[in-house]
């Protein structure tokens, strides 16, 4: 007995390392606009849907392949991204953090509300069925697999852009002042521009991750959308690292909680970790320090 209990629990830590790279993924997009625009996007999840949305019409619709429809989607909620920051961001910038918030919290009632009139309230999904890896009585979505992999292989390729590009430097500076970035010439417009579309990007590689995980609806972004930002403000916002390790804290709470009852209870032991810790380190685990 004691044996199937080892190999459930090794399985489910597993599936929250798996679950951990996919949520980091998220909670990257998420930070490095903090970090850079100072302006959290509450709307990220629903960039993320429209991406879903982007993917199974390309695939069911114009007959694209999975490999073809997925840098498009990608370049599609990168546009997008770009695009929220000059409609909704850029003339907010300068506002109280409150109108930030309230006009991001604008924009995903009005993504959820477009995309329940264009596209109807059915569940969809792309119809694209991945087997299950069984090793030593564990099974493993070859779907989850998958997502862990490109997850981590988009947040080294983001790792190496930020390091090792002049535009990726300009990022990171900004980051740390603003103000003195500004004033040694650094057009900030520009990069803010760019670190949004970044940020779409990885919101739109997120979203060709979930498309093989989850049916696809207006409100798909309820299933991971508060759980991101969560990660996020545990980690301390804006901080790369702290998101990072927040999310996998997340993950195997999640995961190794829902092996000793439903996957519904690992949700809650992980809202209610969350809430001891804001008591603890309200400004999250790994919190910058001015």
């Amino acid at each position: 007995m004691m044996d199937i209990f080892d190999i459930y629990l090794l399985e489910a830590i597993v599936n929250g390392i798996l679950l951990g790279g996919l949520l980091a993924l998220l909670a990257l997009g998420l930070n490095l606009i903090f970090g850079v625009i100072d302006v959290t996007w509450i709307c990220y999840a629903e960039l993320v849907m429209i991406g879903m949305y982007g993917m199974y019409y390309m695939v069911q619709y114009f007959g694209l392949s999975y490999f073809i429809a997925a840098p498009l989607t990608i370049l599609l909620v990168a546009a997008l991204g770009a695009l929220l920051h000059l409609l909704v961001i850029a003339p907010l910038l300068s506002a109280p953090p409150i109108n930030q918030l309230l006009a991001t919290g604008g924009v995903l009632f009005v993504l959820q509300s477009f995309a329940t009139v264009a596209f109807g309230i059915d569940f969809r999904n792309l119809g694209i069925r991945l087997p299950v890896l069984q090793f030593a009585d564990m099974h493993f979505s070859y779907a989850r697999l998958l997502a862990f992999a490109a997850a981590l292989i988009g947040m080294v390729l983001v790792y190496l852009f930020m390091k090792r590009t002049y535009v990726g430097t300009a990022i990171r500076a900004i980051a740390q002042d603003r103000q003195i970035m500004a004033l040694m010439g650094v057009d900030t417009r520009r990069i803010y521009i760019i670190t949004s579309a970044l940020g779409g990007a990885l919101a739109g590689l997120a979203s060709c991750l979930l498309v093989l995980q989850y049916d696809i609806h207006p409100f798909v972004g309820l299933s991971f959308g508060p759980i991101t930002f969560l990660v996020c403000v545990l980690g301390g916002l804006g901080n790369f690292v702290g998101g990072f390790v927040a999310a996998f804290v997340f993950a195997e709470i999640i995961s190794v909680g829902g092996l000793f009852s439903d996957l519904e209870w690992g949700y809650v032991l992980a809202f209610a970790f969350f809430i001891v810790m804001m008591f603890i380190r309200p400004a999250g685990l790994l919190a910058r320090r001015s």
